[in-house]
């Protein structure tokens, strides 16, 4: 009887749990800063949201993170991202970091050498939703004389806290349930 009572409790746990999982995954609690930083990817989502931010006052400045090498047909990443910035009036805000890393954490080393060129310590991180908690935990570890705050980005075609609705955001909380445990139990730690 006892044994049958704790499988349905442990049952029922990992079940309010797993419901809860795409919820504690997004942080979106930006604070008034001197920079706002976008994270390389979800190209659509992310440079909008700073630019709303950037627009709210949160800070006046941003630095667009773009990876160095990587090409669209015969245009590097950087020479579409200076076009794109040259097309918004506020240009003259917005810095483009080339990055080498591929991941968060190595992200987080290469834009440690623009930020310092910005001036100021208080950041936003613009990141997708799914990655807020992850990315301000590694930026905060990485890159420890900054205070970082975060942004989301919402992207309800990528995911949603309630992934268990769309195979999409199921598989999307998975895989990012995989990289912060691996973050938390093995990388912030090298």
């Amino acid at each position: 009887m006892v044994r049958r009572t704790l499988i349905v409790a442990g049952g029922l746990l990992a079940l309010v749990l797993g419901a809860a999982s795409g919820g504690f995954l997004v942080v979106d609690e930006p604070r008034k800063s001197d920079v706002i930083i976008v994270l390389a990817g979800e190209t659509d989502r992310r440079p909008a949201r700073a630019l709303e931010l950037f627009d709210q006052g949160y800070a006046s400045k941003i630095v667009l993170d773009v990876p160095a090498q990587a090409k669209i047909y015969r245009w590097t990443q950087p020479e579409l991202a200076q076009k794109y910035v040259d097309s918004l009036s506020q240009a003259p805000a917005i810095t483009i970091c080339k990055i080498t890393g591929l991941s968060t954490k190595a992200e987080a080393k290469d834009a440690a050498r623009c930020l310092n060129a910005m001036g100021g310590r208080n950041v936003i991180v613009v990141t997708s939703d799914f990655h807020t908690r992850r990315a301000l935990s590694v930026f905060t570890r990485e890159i420890p004389a900054y205070k970082f705050s975060v942004a989301a980005a919402y992207n309800p075609s990528e995911f949603g806290v309630q992934w268990w609705r769309h195979r999409q955001w199921a598989k999307v909380n998975f895989d990012e349930w995989l990289r912060l445990s691996w973050w938390e139990t093995i990388d912030r730690w090298r």
